[in-house]
């Protein structure tokens, strides 16, 4: 039985100066820094994901037209792969990521379970191949993407840990609501250790 940590879009875009930025985004990036440093030799298996939208087409009706963005089910133009937007923030340490996971190439997809390898791996292949029983869950943004990738951790019958601490939401309301989701799915939500030893939490590490 193996774990595995998800870090769900901690990208450009979703952090400060994004197309669709998270307030918080860049600090969080540097505090899912420091729980890797800390913990990263506890996990079998590490993946990254990132949204990796294609830019000449609207993915589904992901992508806003004319009438412009509901920032429900459509979005402004974000996370074009190949582009700046599209990369990870900085400020995460992607050194001991161990495989890497792209979605919404022309769909609208929010949750990892949907995403593939650059091999054309589904995730949840990925995770069954590795015997991975429990995934513990970090990123951005707690009331889409994070809420949309540990619900279908649960339905694929994983134990599923997401750390409030270490996600970061665009709305306030509606990520309490998707934590509320998470655990009434069964799931579990937790706290890191991140603010142990930290002068400034949510900030640089010192």
């Amino acid at each position: 039985m193996a774990r595995a940590l998800l870090v769900v879009d901690v990208q450009n875009d979703f952090t400060e100066g994004g197309a669709l930025s998270v307030a918080g985004g860049a600090a969080l990036a540097e505090r899912i820094t420091a729980l890797l440093g800390r913990h990263a030799d506890e996990y079998d298996l590490i993946v990254g994901s990132r949204d990796w939208h294609h830019g000449d087409d609207d993915n589904g009706g992901h992508f806003a037209g004319a009438a412009g963005p509901d920032f429900v089910d459509t979005w402004p133009v974000h996370c074009v792969g190949g582009t700046a937007g599209a990369e990870y923030h900085p400020a995460l340490d992607t050194s001991v990521v161990d495989v890497h996971v792209f979605k919404g190439q022309g769909r609208p997809d929010y949750s990892a379970f949907q995403a593939v390898t650059e091999d054309g791996t589904a995730l949840p292949d990925l995770l069954a191949e590795r015997r991975v029983t429990t995934v513990d869950i970090v990123g951005i943004a707690t009331d889409h993407c994070v809420r949309a990738s540990a619900l279908d951790a649960r339905e694929a019958g994983l134990d599923v840990a997401v750390y409030e601490d270490l996600v970061a939401g665009v709305d306030p309301d509606r990520s309490a609501a998707a934590l509320d989701d998470i655990r009434a799915a069964g799931g579990h939500v937790d706290r890191s250790d991140m603010d142990e030893g930290l002068a400034n939490p949510g900030g640089a590490v010192l």
